[in-house]
């Protein structure tokens, strides 16, 4: 399976990375990554940059040695409700806008209330993928948001990082949530979650369990640009920006 797009990404300005952009894109033409997501944490993250950084993405080149950028963010649910910490005036004028749970950023809450948070989001028109679901720090309904992503054909992300050794319990729920996400047929997206250059593109313990549970190589948007550019091609017209 061939990857040519790694759509979660950050840069120094999301705080706790250590990279450029310009570095990361360097980096993907490298390992013939086609298309690259710029998703620096929204501003509940400590560190994190100002709005005024997301409303300035006009000045982004569109291509770095020849990689397309997709210049995004990755949004913090902050509340049960699934409310996010980007307000809609600056959604609207993003390439991809990924969203997901973070300590910091969220009251934390039960399973029931955890999976309410992530769904509400996942409902969300401007939000394109969500991500990383597994993480052990919020119990969740696996099974139901890959039923309710299949439902709605938005991309959840099975998470590189997430599955590293030092992630703890991560490996277990992300491979029962792959089984689920098998098990419905939904959309995926394989994410490095890099916060260094080195780490863009780096997928290969996403691969492995999406191959070891079942997930068709056409769920998965990663293996042709073309594919996730007709998708948010789709979801800006479905909510009357194309």
């Amino acid at each position: 399976m061939e990857i040519l797009a790694d759509l979660h990404t950050h840069t120094i300005a999301s705080g706790h990375a250590y990279s450029t952009l310009s570095e990361n894109a360097a980096s993907a033409a490298k390992k013939g990554i086609k298309l690259l997501g710029m998703t620096d944490h929204g501003p509940s993250m400590p560190g994190a940059p100002n709005l005024y950084y997301f409303g300035n993405y006009s000045i982004i080149p569109q291509k770095l040695f020849g990689v397309q950028i997709l210049a995004g963010v990755e949004a913090n649910i902050t509340s049960h409700e699934g409310e996010l910490d980007i307000p809609l005036r600056y959604l609207v004028n993003m390439d991809i806008v990924l969203v997901g749970l973070h300590v910091i950023c969220y009251p934390g809450g039960n399973s029931e209330q955890n999976t309410q948070a992530y769904l509400k989001a996942m409902s969300n028109p401007y939000v394109d993928i969500m991500v990383h679901p597994g993480r052990p720090e919020f119990e969740m309904d696996l099974e139901k948001i890959a039923y309710t992503s299949a439902q709605l054909g938005v991309p959840i992300e099975i998470n590189n990082s997430s599955l590293n050794p030092e992630k703890e319990g991560a490996w277990s729920n992300c491979q029962y949530f792959a089984r689920c996400a098998a098990m419905y047929g939904g959309p995926i997206v394989l994410g490095s979650d890099a916060h260094f250059w080195d780490r863009v593109g780096k997928l290969e313990l996403a691969c492995e369990l999406a191959g070891e549970s079942g997930i068709k190589e056409e769920q998965i948007l990663n293996c042709s640009p073309e594919r996730i550019l007709a998708y948010l091609e789709l979801r800006r017209k479905n909510r009357g920006l194309a």
